[in-house]
């Protein structure tokens, strides 16, 4: 397959575009631009300025990836869109691209963006994360990878939700989620480790119920965070999960959702 340009789209010459592509009738291609190998930009998507798009993505119709932010302190800067390989976008979807804050929006490789979600500028979306339809996240959110937002899904500015991490849909997210948990209700709250999404991605028996002896700890210990998290790295033995949970609430700037 040679990359196929339909005469009923736009692409302007200042477009890098690479080889298998595929743009059909009414597409509308800027300048500084690029689209990888096997990527498929569907009828009516709208590819704007500063947008890196990677390979074997698909663009649906109207959607529109690399629009200026929505920020009142955007100045015209330079900034990107980044896409990574393999991510569906579908329809009506829209990524702001980045502003001075961070200079790019990123939405990472392997994921699935339904039907009218919006990422605003600045946001860092981690790979394999799935955002179901309606889902929106404001500006300077950081989703990290595995994650799954349900549908309707609303995000407040800056909050952070952790890898392999599922909400509930319709849930208004306006402090950090941990890492992987479940969360749902109003407000938004911790619901238990995501003990099947863990399953699915090959954790282990014990590798889960080393999970929930950290969450046990921090959530139904009758403790503080501090004193938690000084509990957890005193009694429970290291491991990758541990120490990301126990770095993960640390740094959280806008405190974690605590439990129902």
């Amino acid at each position: 397959m040679v990359t196929m340009i339909s005469n009923q789209a736009y692409v302007d010459p200042g477009a890098r575009i690479g080889d298998k592509v595929k743009i059909d009738a009414f597409a509308y291609v800027y300048p500084d631009t690029e689209i990888g190998d096997g990527t498929w930009i569907g009828p009516g998507a709208v590819v704007m300025e500063g947008a890196r798009i990677g390979k074997n993505c698909r663009i649906f119709p109207g959607a529109v990836v690399s629009a200026i932010p929505q920020d009142l302190k955007f100045q015209g800067e330079e900034s990107f869109t980044i896409i990574g390989d393999n991510t569906t976008i579908r329809e009506c979807v829209t990524v702001n691209r980045g502003t001075a804050a961070k200079g790019r929006t990123v939405v990472g490789s392997n994921c699935l963006l339904m039907s009218y979600v919006h990422v605003a500028h600045d946001c860092l979306i981690g790979d394999n994360c799935i955002l179901v339809g309606y889902t929106g996240l404001a500006g300077e959110v950081v989703v990290e990878d595995y994650a799954i937002l349900g549908g309707g899904t609303v995000v407040h500015q800056f909050v952070r939700i952790g890898r392999h991490v599922i909400v509930g849909g319709g849930s208004k997210v306006r402090m950090d989620v941990p890492p992987y948990i479940m969360a749902d209700r109003e407000p938004l709250a911790y619901m238990g480790i995501n003990s099947v999404g863990l399953k699915r991605r090959g954790f282990s028996k014990e590798k889960m119920e080393e999970i929930e002896s950290v969450y046990r700890a921090l959530y139904k210990g009758g403790m503080n965070n501090t004193q938690a998290l000084a509990h957890i790295e005193e009694n429970l033995p290291p491991s990758t999960e541990r120490d990301h949970i126990v770095s993960f609430v640390r740094e959280s700037k806008r405190g974690i959702i605590r439990i129902r």
